[in-house]
């Protein structure tokens, strides 16, 4: 097989272990930047910190529920972001969102839930116009193992059923038939269900500390276009320690100086609608599929797509559903969550202080700002973390305290982004530009805040990190050490693929013997018992970093060694009978320790894990419900194109 730049370890001839390749590893050279196409937006000439940002913690923001009970609809809704057409007036994006009443946002309005007190919610597909369904705002590619390809699915289109959708909460500790997974998909009013569609109603028990989780689609195949079209949205628990009101015990500040931000990505067209890239001439269209090698029949890809690609970087930075935004804030201590909720995209974060209270860009701003983490994606950290760089990972939430007063009053904050456009190795900062997609780097600022609001005196400003004590440690005895890997491989058409599989010889739930890259339809190979307690080591044989996330559980993150391989080419079963190339690995042999980096702050009950390239990644993990899950990467193009495994729990795999 041809060496390409995703290739990772070979095997040496004459050597009695694999070899890591770095000289073919990594984006291509800057001479490879995307330009600008023809009748897209172009982010230079788009406003900057302009516009407000909207409080996805505003009480006003929040669902309405009776007795517990809500009932949300998935529709069609029109959003203005801020951007501005080539006149220089807004133009509205067509979005589907999640609302109530026939109104639908983008990111959805907040769920705020109190832990221990269950809640139902009705998910409804109101994907329905007045000519009949809706087709989908981007282009779908029927050739990946998705909800209208699965068996007896077949002759399902959007054009006749409508377009699949299903809500996953994100963080959840969720009984299986509510989990959200990819085939508990259902089509408008439900005409169409899943194979493993239960019930319209969804009961979330909410038992689980207090915690920042959020909601998105998660249909089989789909997830990455229908979260990129809106479908995304917070969900907090709260509890006696963290109830967001101002006389917590735990001194945090709480609305208005709780806030939260959704972070995306997107590429827009001039006239406001959104793109996604899926054909020639698109960006990443070359490097993904012509670079690549891959083949694309044309009476599969008529005009050569659309296709998935194996991964997305947007040009314009999105928070809250509005580019580039700003916030007013008075000198003291805001409390922020932060999601990234992007498809592909890592972020590096920094806080600086602009060069004056009117700058759009970093030029001569400050040196990076202290502030706290003090939680992640499912609750509070055992200790608060002082840092001035963090990494958040796609999928993953980040609980923040930043000091105002830190800063001379009528400064502008501007949070910056020093991650790349580009697929991330776990390197940061000097190297960015070589790895930089766009000509015009807009990327590296996300929102700015103006210190220009008088204090409040009569609401404390108590904040204290020492009071930050999250819940213990994992404590149960390990009964099982399970190996799991990550690949990228291609599939039957040369498109890349990345996969997940195991990193040794395991029995799959058929009785076979499977090692190496695995779809996501084949036999299940994470079978946990009930009640019991695993170490998961997940080694990374492929060239860029992973979000991995599990459904279900809260885990710890133990540490992270360096380990070598060879990696070994065999055929991976795709979904529909052919085969793609996938890889094992063989003669594994770890290395060294890797030294805590406090750029990531892992101190906190966590659903995601970054895996880095090079490195096997352990955590600990508690498998205390029954029933169907998944794992996957939350890269969304990644578990769309089979980065994604099942995981279930307890007898019946």
């Amino acid at each position: 097989m041809r060496v390409t730049r995703r290739d990772f370890m070979r095997l040496s001839a004459g050597a009695t272990a694999g070899l890591f390749i770095g000289s073919e590893l990594g984006w291509p050279a800057p001479a490879a930047a995307v330009p600008l196409a023809v009748g897209l937006s172009d982010p230079a000439l788009q406003p900057k910190f302009v516009n407000h940002v909207a409080n996805a913690l505003d009480p006003s923001f929040g669902f309405r529920g009776n007795n517990d009970k809500y009932r949300i609809d998935i529709g069609p809704g029109v959003q203005y972001t801020g951007l501005l057409g080539p006149d220089g007036t807004p133009v509205p994006t067509r979005v589907f969102g999640y609302g109530q009443s026939g109104s639908y946002t983008w990111p959805s309005r907040t769920i705020e839930a109190q832990s221990g007190r269950p809640i139902e919610v009705t998910w409804r597909n109101k994907l329905i116009g007045p000519g009949g369904y809706l087709p989908h705002l981007l282009p779908v590619d029927t050739s990946l193992h998705w909800a209208y390809s699965l068996e007896g699915y077949e002759h399902y289109t959007i054009e006749n059923v409508g377009i699949p959708v299903v809500t996953h909460l994100h963080g959840g500790h969720t009984d299986s038939p509510y989990d959200g997974n990819p085939e508990y998909f259902f089509s408008p009013g439900w005409r169409v269900r899943g194979p493993r569609w239960v019930d319209k109603k969804y009961i979330y028990h909410n038992d689980q500390p207090a915690g920042n989780l959020w909601f998105h689609d998660h249909a089989l195949g789909i997830t990455r276009l229908n979260v990129y079209a809106g479908m995304a949205g917070f969900y907090f628990i709260r509890d006696e320690f963290d109830t967001g009101k101002a006389d917590n015990p735990l001194g945090l500040p709480a609305f208005p100086y709780e806030v939260a931000y959704a972070i995306q990505d997107r590429m827009f067209k001039a006239d406001g609608d959104l793109f996604y890239p899926a054909f020639p001439g698109d960006p990443f269209y070359d490097d993904f599929i012509t670079g690549e090698g891959a083949e694309l029949p044309p009476d599969q890809f008529p005009g050569g797509g659309p296709t998935a690609l194996a991964e997305f970087f947007g040009d314009h930075m999105v928070v809250n559903g509005t580019i580039w935004p700003k916030q007013d804030v008075e000198p003291r201590s805001y409390r922020m969550h932060l999601l990234n909720g992007t498809d592909s995209r890592f972020m590096v974060l920094r806080f600086r202080v602009a060069a004056s209270p009117t700058a759009t860009t970093l030029d001569g701003a400050g040196a990076p700002v202290p502030f706290w983490v003090i939680g992640s994606d499912q609750g509070l950290a055992s200790a608060a973390t002082q840092v001035d760089t963090l990494v958040v990972e796609p999928g993953g939430r980040y609980d923040t305290v930043f000091d105002f007063t830190q800063v001379p009053p009528g400064s502008r904050v501007i949070m910056e982004n020093i991650g790349g456009d580009s697929p991330f190795d776990g390197e940061f900062g000097a190297a960015l530009e070589a790895d930089d997609l766009f000509p015009d780097r807009q990327t590296d600022r996300i929102m700015a805040f103006d210190v220009n609001q008088p204090l409040d005196a009569s609401v404390p400003d108590a904040f204290d990190p020492a009071a930050i004590a999250g819940p213990a440690p994992i404590t149960g005895p390990v009964t099982n050490t399970r190996r799991v890997a990550l690949f990228e491989g291609t599939d039957e058409y040369g498109r890349l693929q990345p996969l997940l599989g195991t990193a040794e010889p395991v029995i799959d739930a058929a009785g076979n013997e499977v090692n190496g890259a695995i779809a996501w339809h084949s036999p299940t190979t994470e079978n946990p018992g009930l009640d019991t307690t695993e170490i998961w080591e997940i080694y990374n044989a492929t060239g860029d970093a992973h979000p991995i996330h599990l459904h279900l559980v809260a885990f710890e993150i133990m540490g992270r060694q360096e380990f070598t391989a060879d990696l070994i080419e065999q055929p991976v079963l795709q979904h529909n009978g052919t085969e793609g190339v996938g890889f094992r690995l063989e003669s594994i042999v770890l290395g060294d320790p890797v030294p805590r980096d406090f750029n990531y702050v892992e101190n906190a009950p966590k659903d995601m894990v970054t895996a880095l390239p090079e490195q096997v990644t352990r955590i600990k993990v508690t498998f205390d419900k029954p029933g169907r899950y998944v794992w996957h990467c939350h890269i969304l193009s990644h578990e769309d194109h089979e980065m994604m495994r099942v995981l279930h729990v307890g007898p019946g795999a």
